[in-house]
Protein backbone atom coordinates (compact mmCIF):
# COMPACT_ATOMS: atom_id res chain seq x y z
CA UNK A 1 0.00 0.00 0.00
CA UNK A 2 1.47 3.11 -1.07
CA UNK A 3 2.46 5.61 2.02
CA UNK A 4 0.51 8.85 2.36
CA UNK A 5 2.78 11.88 2.25
CA UNK A 6 2.14 15.25 1.52
CA UNK A 7 3.08 16.83 -1.61
CA UNK A 8 8.66 28.73 -12.02
CA UNK A 9 11.46 29.16 -13.62
CA UNK A 10 12.04 32.89 -14.25
CA UNK A 11 10.78 33.98 -17.55
CA UNK A 12 13.26 35.54 -20.02
CA UNK A 13 13.83 39.79 -19.71
CA UNK A 14 14.62 39.91 -23.08
CA UNK A 15 18.18 40.17 -23.16
CA UNK A 16 20.21 36.88 -22.27
CA UNK A 17 20.11 34.07 -24.92
CA UNK A 18 20.58 30.92 -22.74
CA UNK A 19 18.48 27.44 -21.69
CA UNK A 20 16.41 26.84 -19.23
CA UNK A 21 18.34 26.26 -16.23
CA UNK A 22 18.07 22.63 -15.45
CA UNK A 23 18.72 21.86 -11.44
CA UNK A 24 19.35 18.29 -12.07
CA UNK A 25 19.72 17.33 -8.36
CA UNK A 26 17.07 19.08 -6.72
CA UNK A 27 13.11 19.12 -6.82
CA UNK A 28 13.06 21.73 -4.27
CA UNK A 29 10.37 24.32 -4.88
CA UNK A 30 9.65 27.00 -2.47
CA UNK A 31 5.79 26.95 -3.29
CA UNK A 32 5.22 23.64 -2.55
CA UNK A 33 7.12 23.11 0.91
CA UNK A 34 5.48 19.85 2.73
CA UNK A 35 5.05 20.82 6.35
CA UNK A 36 7.63 19.76 8.90
CA UNK A 37 6.52 16.66 10.40
CA UNK A 38 8.89 16.14 13.61
CA UNK A 39 9.26 12.31 13.38
CA UNK A 40 11.12 12.43 17.08
CA UNK A 41 7.39 14.08 18.35
CA UNK A 42 9.29 17.32 19.33
CA UNK A 43 10.94 15.53 22.20
CA UNK A 44 14.67 15.13 22.53
CA UNK A 45 16.54 12.20 24.22
CA UNK A 46 19.13 13.25 26.85
CA UNK A 47 21.51 11.92 24.05
CA UNK A 48 20.57 14.29 21.70
CA UNK A 49 20.21 17.20 23.84
CA UNK A 50 23.88 16.61 25.10
CA UNK A 51 25.25 16.16 21.23
CA UNK A 52 23.38 19.44 20.62
CA UNK A 53 25.48 21.06 23.25
CA UNK A 54 28.08 19.56 24.13
CA UNK A 55 30.55 20.41 21.26
CA UNK A 56 33.46 20.11 22.53
CA UNK A 57 32.93 16.52 22.68
CA UNK A 58 34.33 14.27 19.89
CA UNK A 59 31.92 12.40 18.91
CA UNK A 60 31.64 8.87 16.86
CA UNK A 61 28.83 7.19 15.39
CA UNK A 62 29.49 4.47 18.28
CA UNK A 63 28.22 7.00 20.64
CA UNK A 64 24.69 7.49 19.25
CA UNK A 65 23.81 3.74 18.87
CA UNK A 66 20.37 3.14 19.60
CA UNK A 67 19.86 6.96 18.73
CA UNK A 68 20.55 6.44 14.97
CA UNK A 69 16.77 7.27 13.94
CA UNK A 70 16.20 10.02 16.02
CA UNK A 71 19.65 11.73 15.16
CA UNK A 72 18.69 11.35 11.77
CA UNK A 73 15.52 13.26 12.21
CA UNK A 74 17.00 15.88 13.55
CA UNK A 75 19.07 19.13 12.15
CA UNK A 76 22.54 18.42 13.73
CA UNK A 77 22.16 14.76 14.31
CA UNK A 78 21.57 14.46 10.28
CA UNK A 79 24.40 16.22 9.36
CA UNK A 80 26.82 14.60 11.96
CA UNK A 81 25.47 11.33 10.59
CA UNK A 82 26.14 11.90 7.07
CA UNK A 83 29.92 12.92 7.61
CA UNK A 84 30.66 10.17 9.76
CA UNK A 85 28.96 7.64 7.11
CA UNK A 86 31.91 9.02 4.30
CA UNK A 87 34.46 7.65 6.47
CA UNK A 88 32.84 5.10 9.06
CA UNK A 89 34.16 1.60 9.20
CA UNK A 90 32.19 -1.73 7.72
CA UNK A 91 30.91 -2.72 11.23
CA UNK A 92 29.61 1.37 12.25
CA UNK A 93 28.12 1.48 8.60
CA UNK A 94 26.27 -1.91 9.76
CA UNK A 95 25.41 -0.81 12.45
CA UNK A 96 23.81 2.62 11.10
CA UNK A 97 22.19 0.20 8.53
CA UNK A 98 20.38 -2.21 11.16
CA UNK A 99 19.11 0.31 13.05
CA UNK A 100 17.09 2.08 10.02
CA UNK A 101 16.96 -0.64 7.55
CA UNK A 102 13.61 -1.69 6.63
CA UNK A 103 11.31 -0.50 8.87
CA UNK A 104 12.38 3.46 9.14
CA UNK A 105 13.24 3.97 5.53
CA UNK A 106 10.36 5.73 4.45
CA UNK A 107 9.87 8.11 7.04
CA UNK A 108 13.05 9.40 6.74
CA UNK A 109 12.88 9.32 3.13
CA UNK A 110 10.01 12.04 3.74
CA UNK A 111 12.05 13.81 6.51
CA UNK A 112 13.80 17.27 5.44
CA UNK A 113 16.76 16.41 7.65
CA UNK A 114 16.29 12.07 7.53
CA UNK A 115 16.27 12.55 3.75
CA UNK A 116 20.01 13.27 3.58
CA UNK A 117 20.86 10.40 5.88
CA UNK A 118 19.09 7.93 3.40
CA UNK A 119 21.24 8.98 0.60
CA UNK A 120 24.54 8.86 2.17
CA UNK A 121 23.14 4.85 3.05
CA UNK A 122 22.27 4.47 -0.72
CA UNK A 123 25.69 6.04 -1.99
CA UNK A 124 28.11 4.36 0.74
CA UNK A 125 26.60 0.92 1.27
CA UNK A 126 27.04 -2.29 -0.30
CA UNK A 127 24.54 -4.16 -2.65
CA UNK A 128 23.12 -5.44 0.08
CA UNK A 129 21.79 -2.35 2.04
CA UNK A 130 21.03 -1.02 -1.15
CA UNK A 131 18.38 -3.71 -2.05
CA UNK A 132 16.61 -3.11 1.27
CA UNK A 133 16.07 0.49 1.11
CA UNK A 134 15.09 -0.82 -2.92
CA UNK A 135 12.57 -2.84 -1.99
CA UNK A 136 10.84 -0.47 1.09
CA UNK A 137 10.88 1.86 -1.47
CA UNK A 138 8.81 -0.51 -4.32
CA UNK A 139 5.05 0.53 -4.73
CA UNK A 140 6.00 3.89 -3.65
CA UNK A 141 7.75 5.18 -6.48
CA UNK A 142 5.73 6.96 -7.30
CA UNK A 143 4.65 8.89 -4.16
CA UNK A 144 8.14 9.60 -3.34
CA UNK A 145 8.98 11.00 -6.49
CA UNK A 146 6.28 13.69 -6.41
CA UNK A 147 7.47 14.49 -2.61
CA UNK A 148 9.94 17.14 -1.88
CA UNK A 149 12.52 15.13 0.01
CA UNK A 150 11.70 12.05 -1.24
CA UNK A 151 12.17 12.98 -5.02
CA UNK A 152 15.77 13.40 -4.42
CA UNK A 153 16.22 10.28 -2.79
CA UNK A 154 14.67 8.43 -5.75
CA UNK A 155 17.38 10.17 -7.99
CA UNK A 156 19.90 8.73 -5.89
CA UNK A 157 18.38 5.32 -5.94
CA UNK A 158 18.80 5.68 -10.05
CA UNK A 159 22.20 6.73 -9.75
CA UNK A 160 23.33 3.32 -7.73
CA UNK A 161 20.50 0.55 -8.34
CA UNK A 162 21.03 -2.25 -11.29
CA UNK A 163 19.82 -2.02 -14.03
CA UNK A 164 16.67 -4.62 -13.63
CA UNK A 165 15.99 -2.19 -10.82
CA UNK A 166 15.92 0.58 -12.44
CA UNK A 167 13.61 -0.80 -14.82
CA UNK A 168 11.34 -1.85 -12.38
CA UNK A 169 11.53 1.97 -11.16
CA UNK A 170 10.42 2.97 -14.35
CA UNK A 171 7.43 0.37 -14.82
CA UNK A 172 5.96 1.79 -11.41
CA UNK A 173 5.98 5.20 -13.00
CA UNK A 174 4.62 4.63 -16.85
CA UNK A 175 1.09 4.90 -16.25
CA UNK A 176 1.78 8.01 -14.24
CA UNK A 177 4.22 9.60 -16.41
CA UNK A 178 2.80 12.61 -17.98
CA UNK A 179 1.80 13.38 -14.03
CA UNK A 180 5.62 13.09 -13.38
CA UNK A 181 6.80 15.48 -16.00
CA UNK A 182 4.36 18.41 -14.86
CA UNK A 183 5.34 17.95 -11.43
CA UNK A 184 8.11 20.31 -9.85
CA UNK A 185 9.41 17.42 -7.75
CA UNK A 186 8.65 14.69 -10.12
CA UNK A 187 9.96 16.13 -13.35
CA UNK A 188 13.68 15.97 -11.78
CA UNK A 189 13.21 11.96 -11.47
CA UNK A 190 12.12 11.94 -15.24
CA UNK A 191 15.61 13.72 -16.10
CA UNK A 192 17.15 11.64 -14.11
CA UNK A 193 16.10 8.72 -15.56
CA UNK A 194 16.77 10.12 -18.59
CA UNK A 195 20.20 11.14 -17.75
CA UNK A 196 21.27 7.72 -16.26
CA UNK A 197 19.51 4.69 -17.40
CA UNK A 198 19.76 2.87 -21.09
CA UNK A 199 17.97 4.67 -23.60
CA UNK A 200 16.02 1.13 -24.56
CA UNK A 201 14.69 0.59 -21.17
CA UNK A 202 13.11 4.27 -21.37
CA UNK A 203 9.85 2.69 -22.48
CA UNK A 204 7.82 5.75 -21.03
CA UNK A 205 9.21 7.93 -23.85
CA UNK A 206 6.35 6.23 -26.08
CA UNK A 207 4.13 8.83 -23.99
CA UNK A 208 5.30 11.68 -24.83
CA UNK A 209 4.61 11.23 -28.76
CA UNK A 210 1.97 13.57 -29.91
CA UNK A 211 2.52 15.66 -26.64
CA UNK A 212 5.19 17.45 -27.76
CA UNK A 213 4.09 20.84 -28.16
CA UNK A 214 2.11 20.25 -24.41
CA UNK A 215 5.84 19.48 -22.98
CA UNK A 216 7.54 21.98 -24.58
CA UNK A 217 5.18 24.79 -23.52
CA UNK A 218 5.43 23.53 -19.81
CA UNK A 219 7.82 24.66 -16.97
CA UNK A 220 8.60 21.44 -16.42
CA UNK A 221 7.88 19.85 -19.67
CA UNK A 222 10.57 21.83 -21.79
CA UNK A 223 12.98 20.07 -19.65
CA UNK A 224 12.40 16.96 -19.94
CA UNK A 225 12.11 17.41 -23.44
CA UNK A 226 15.67 18.68 -23.55
CA UNK A 227 17.02 15.58 -21.77
CA UNK A 228 15.65 13.60 -24.25
CA UNK A 229 16.69 15.47 -27.12
CA UNK A 230 20.26 15.32 -25.51
CA UNK A 231 20.10 11.86 -24.37
CA UNK A 232 18.07 9.11 -26.27
CA UNK A 233 18.88 7.89 -29.26
CA UNK A 234 18.39 8.91 -32.75
CA UNK A 235 15.10 6.22 -32.97
CA UNK A 236 13.65 7.63 -30.31
CA UNK A 237 13.91 11.14 -30.95
CA UNK A 238 13.09 11.44 -34.49
CA UNK A 239 9.53 11.30 -34.15
CA UNK A 240 9.49 13.96 -31.31
CA UNK A 241 11.81 16.43 -33.49
CA UNK A 242 9.40 15.71 -36.48
CA UNK A 243 6.51 16.58 -34.16
CA UNK A 244 8.41 19.60 -32.72
CA UNK A 245 9.19 21.04 -36.10
CA UNK A 246 5.48 21.38 -36.37
CA UNK A 247 4.81 23.71 -34.21
CA UNK A 248 8.55 25.67 -34.37
CA UNK A 249 7.16 29.32 -35.24
CA UNK A 250 4.31 29.09 -32.09
CA UNK A 251 7.59 27.12 -29.53
CA UNK A 252 10.05 30.32 -30.76
CA UNK A 253 6.99 32.95 -29.00
CA UNK A 254 6.70 30.93 -26.27
CA UNK A 255 8.53 31.70 -22.73
CA UNK A 256 9.26 27.87 -22.12
CA UNK A 257 8.94 26.83 -25.70
CA UNK A 258 11.96 29.17 -27.31
CA UNK A 259 13.91 27.27 -24.77
CA UNK A 260 13.12 23.69 -26.67
CA UNK A 261 13.94 25.80 -30.10
CA UNK A 262 17.17 27.44 -28.39
CA UNK A 263 18.50 23.76 -27.88
CA UNK A 264 17.96 22.43 -31.30
CA UNK A 265 19.53 24.71 -32.63
CA UNK A 266 22.59 24.65 -30.87
CA UNK A 267 22.29 20.47 -30.02
CA UNK A 268 20.52 19.47 -33.07
CA UNK A 269 21.59 17.36 -36.24
CA UNK A 270 22.29 20.12 -39.14
CA UNK A 271 19.17 19.23 -41.00
CA UNK A 272 17.01 19.70 -37.85
CA UNK A 273 19.01 23.09 -37.06
CA UNK A 274 18.19 24.04 -40.99
CA UNK A 275 14.21 23.59 -40.58
CA UNK A 276 14.70 26.36 -37.65
CA UNK A 277 16.56 28.57 -39.36
CA UNK A 278 14.19 28.02 -42.18
CA UNK A 279 10.74 29.05 -40.41
CA UNK A 280 12.65 32.48 -39.29
CA UNK A 281 13.44 33.21 -43.22
CA UNK A 282 11.03 36.51 -43.68
CA UNK A 283 10.12 36.52 -39.89
CA UNK A 284 13.45 37.84 -38.64
CA UNK A 285 11.97 41.39 -37.78
CA UNK A 286 8.65 40.60 -36.14
CA UNK A 287 10.80 37.68 -33.90
CA UNK A 288 13.43 39.77 -32.45
CA UNK A 289 10.97 42.18 -31.34
CA UNK A 290 9.32 39.52 -29.53
CA UNK A 291 10.60 38.79 -25.85
CA UNK A 292 11.25 35.40 -26.20
CA UNK A 293 11.69 34.55 -29.93
CA UNK A 294 14.43 37.39 -29.51
CA UNK A 295 16.48 34.71 -28.06
CA UNK A 296 15.81 32.10 -30.38
CA UNK A 297 17.47 34.97 -33.32
CA UNK A 298 20.28 35.52 -31.40
CA UNK A 299 21.03 31.68 -30.84
CA UNK A 300 20.15 31.29 -35.04
CA UNK A 301 22.67 33.62 -35.77
CA UNK A 302 25.40 31.87 -34.03
CA UNK A 303 25.11 28.39 -34.67
CA UNK A 304 24.06 28.89 -38.23
CA UNK A 305 25.86 27.85 -41.46
CA UNK A 306 27.78 31.16 -42.96
CA UNK A 307 25.44 31.36 -45.94
CA UNK A 308 22.64 30.78 -43.54
CA UNK A 309 23.87 33.64 -41.23
CA UNK A 310 24.49 35.76 -44.37
CA UNK A 311 20.64 35.48 -45.56
CA UNK A 312 19.33 36.22 -42.01
CA UNK A 313 21.43 39.29 -41.68
CA UNK A 314 20.73 40.60 -45.30
CA UNK A 315 16.64 40.41 -43.99
CA UNK A 316 17.75 42.44 -41.30
CA UNK A 317 19.27 45.04 -43.83
CA UNK A 318 16.95 44.98 -46.12
CA UNK A 319 14.51 48.44 -46.49
CA UNK A 320 11.05 47.49 -45.66
CA UNK A 321 8.05 47.74 -48.72
CA UNK A 322 7.44 51.49 -46.75
CA UNK A 323 11.05 52.14 -47.29
CA UNK A 324 11.67 51.63 -42.75
CA UNK A 325 14.84 50.40 -42.57
CA UNK A 326 14.55 47.09 -40.25
CA UNK A 327 18.05 48.10 -38.50
CA UNK A 328 16.49 51.70 -37.07
CA UNK A 329 13.57 49.78 -35.93
CA UNK A 330 15.87 47.26 -33.91
CA UNK A 331 18.16 49.87 -32.31
CA UNK A 332 15.03 51.31 -30.65
CA UNK A 333 13.50 48.17 -29.39
CA UNK A 334 14.19 46.77 -25.97
CA UNK A 335 14.38 43.00 -27.01
CA UNK A 336 15.50 43.67 -31.06
CA UNK A 337 18.37 45.65 -30.43
CA UNK A 338 20.07 42.73 -28.53
CA UNK A 339 19.57 40.99 -31.62
CA UNK A 340 21.17 43.93 -34.02
CA UNK A 341 24.24 43.40 -31.13
CA UNK A 342 24.66 39.71 -32.18
CA UNK A 343 24.89 40.14 -35.30
CA UNK A 344 27.31 42.46 -34.88
CA UNK A 345 29.27 39.76 -33.68
CA UNK A 346 28.97 37.42 -35.71
CA UNK A 347 28.96 39.31 -39.32
CA UNK A 348 31.72 38.19 -41.81
CA UNK A 349 33.69 39.56 -44.28
CA UNK A 350 31.58 42.76 -46.68
CA UNK A 351 28.54 42.14 -44.81
CA UNK A 352 30.52 43.81 -41.84
CA UNK A 353 30.94 46.87 -44.14
CA UNK A 354 27.11 46.90 -44.93
CA UNK A 355 25.66 46.00 -41.63
CA UNK A 356 27.93 49.42 -39.86
CA UNK A 357 26.85 51.68 -42.71
CA UNK A 358 22.95 50.66 -41.76
CA UNK A 359 23.34 51.98 -38.67
CA UNK A 360 25.90 54.90 -38.54
CA UNK A 361 23.30 56.87 -39.72
CA UNK A 362 20.97 56.63 -36.58
CA UNK A 363 23.51 56.65 -34.08
CA UNK A 364 23.08 60.11 -33.40
CA UNK A 365 19.23 60.40 -33.00
CA UNK A 366 19.53 57.17 -30.40
CA UNK A 367 20.91 59.27 -27.44
CA UNK A 368 17.33 59.93 -26.73
CA UNK A 369 16.65 56.44 -25.93
CA UNK A 370 17.24 55.16 -22.93
CA UNK A 371 15.42 51.67 -22.25
CA UNK A 372 16.59 49.51 -24.27
CA UNK A 373 18.79 51.33 -25.84
CA UNK A 374 21.58 50.30 -29.09
CA UNK A 375 23.77 53.12 -28.55
CA UNK A 376 24.50 52.19 -24.69
CA UNK A 377 25.42 49.22 -25.14
CA UNK A 378 27.81 49.30 -28.25
CA UNK A 379 31.17 50.09 -27.02
CA UNK A 380 30.95 47.68 -24.26
CA UNK A 381 29.55 45.36 -25.97
CA UNK A 382 31.05 44.89 -29.11
CA UNK A 383 35.07 44.61 -29.99
CA UNK A 384 36.67 47.84 -30.91
CA UNK A 385 37.64 47.41 -34.09
CA UNK A 386 33.45 47.08 -34.88
CA UNK A 387 32.81 49.99 -32.20
CA UNK A 388 35.10 52.31 -33.93
CA UNK A 389 33.81 51.19 -37.53
CA UNK A 390 30.38 52.13 -36.75
CA UNK A 391 30.93 55.07 -34.53
CA UNK A 392 33.78 56.18 -37.33
CA UNK A 393 31.94 59.40 -38.60
CA UNK A 394 29.71 60.53 -35.68
CA UNK A 395 30.94 63.47 -33.70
Amino acid sequence: MPIPVPGTPAFHAGHASHLLPQNPSSGYNRNRRPERQDLNNGVRSPLLEEFRANKARKWELRNIFGHVNEFSADQHGSRFIQMKLETASPEEKQMVFDEILPGNVIPLITDVFGNYVVQKLIEYGGEAERNVVFEAMQNNFLTLSLHMYGCRVVQKAIEYIAPEQQSQLIAELAPNILRCVKDANGNHVVQKLIERVSPDRLTFVEAFKGNVLELSTHAYGCRVLQRCLEHLTEEQTRPLLDELHDYTASLMQDQFGNYVIQFVLEHGQPEDRARVIGKLRGQMLNMAKHKFASNVCEKALVTADSDSRRLLIDELMTPKSDGISPVQLMMKDQFANYVLQRALTVVEGDQLQALASRIRPHLGSMRKFTAGSFNKHLTASQSSATACLICADIA
